[in-house]
């Protein structure tokens, strides 16, 4: 009787229209040309970004060993042309650019773990409201985001510290960075329930336990971005090696490839052969492409493994709720 009833209900029940109908995602909908319309827009203005953002890169890989002559002519624009070598046989047949390439991961390697040591721990305190005098230590940290001594009080002070010429230089100076210590702490402050907190003390749980047992497995997007930040900084970090290194032997890869750059943009190129201007400065425009390929390489094996945190990490203390 009740299917009976039920079913002259739903006879009797008006249409709905395509609007009225609710979404099922397990249902193909059809399009309307609208529709469509809009969708194609969407498709060819992301076409555009990706086309603007990977064909620079992609210029740049094509010219490093294509003939500079057709690069400066504008021949060269999706193929390479003129396929040559001798930015990157210059390059790598030069022993400093090995040594640079060992000196540059040392510095990073170190460096990168040092501001996490310094960092992590140092955001996750700031973060506890129980640390009475964090606002003070806050203010001082934020204070040297717009105040230095400049470059030659730098430079004394790193002189007395006896850090010229020596690799600590890159690792020592830089071990926090402030704009990242205050990500790492908005993160703690919104994205670790205090609940986690109360619950490790009834464990009988540390402050020391609690950060490294429970906080900073839950911390992996946060460490992952401020990780690259640190990394990338490293990496490029080209300034101090051209203000407080002085030996061979020291020098990043950023300050190797300059002048390897700069060695090669005179007059006379090879052993004994001297060129004209024009076919010296092509073969410093091709050398020049070749560094930047070496330079940024590393770069762009790293970051596809971390891009997932990546995208996740940037937007940490945007939204606080």
């Amino acid at each position: 009787m009740s299917t009976a009833t039920n079913s002259a209900q739903y006879v009797g029940a008006p249409k709905l229209s395509s609007d009225e109908i609710p979404f099922n995602p397990k249902v193909r909908q059809q399009k309307s040309i609208s529709d469509w319309i809009v969708d194609i827009v969407i498709w060819v203005i992301l076409a555009a970004v990706v086309f603007a953002v990977i064909y620079p890169l992609w210029f740049v890989i094509i010219a490093s060993f294509s003939n500079q002559a057709a690069v400066s002519a504008g021949e060269v624009t999706v193929i390479p042309k003129g396929v040559s070598l001798y930015g990157y046989q210059t390059m790598f047949s030069d022993a400093r650019i090995w040594t640079g390439y060992k000196n540059t991961i040392i510095y990073t390697v170190l460096g990168t773990t040092l501001n996490m040591v310094v960092t992590m721990p140092a955001a996750f305190a700031l973060s506890r409201a129980e640390f009475k005098p964090r606002r003070i230590i806050m203010f001082l940290f934020t204070f040297t985001m717009f105040f230095s001594g400049g470059m030659i009080p730098s430079y004394l002070l790193m002189k007395q510290l006896g850090l010229l010429n020596s690799m600590w230089v890159f690792i020592v100076p830089g071990a926090v960075s402030v704009w990242n210590l205050i990500i790492a702490r908005s993160f703690f402050e919104t994205s670790i329930p205090e609940d986690l907190h109360d619950a490790a003390q009834i464990d009988g749980l540390s402050f020391f336990g609690y950060f490294l047992r429970i906080v900073l497995p839950l911390s992996s997007a946060i460490i992952a971005v401020i990780g690259l930040y640190y990394f990338v900084g490293h990496w490029n970090d080209y300034f101090n090696g051209l203000l407080y290194i002085t030996k061979q032997n020291k020098l990043p890869l950023q300050n190797v490839l300059q002048q390897i750059l700069l060695a090669n943009q005179t007059n006379q190129m090879g052993t004994d052969t001297a060129m004209t201007g024009l076919a010296a400065q092509q073969f410093a425009d091709q050398i020049k492409y070749g560094v930047i390929i070496v330079a940024t390489l590393p770069l762009l094996v790293i970051y596809p493994f971390l891009q997932k945190y990546f995208d996740k990490g940037v937007m940490i203390g945007a939204v606080k709720g």
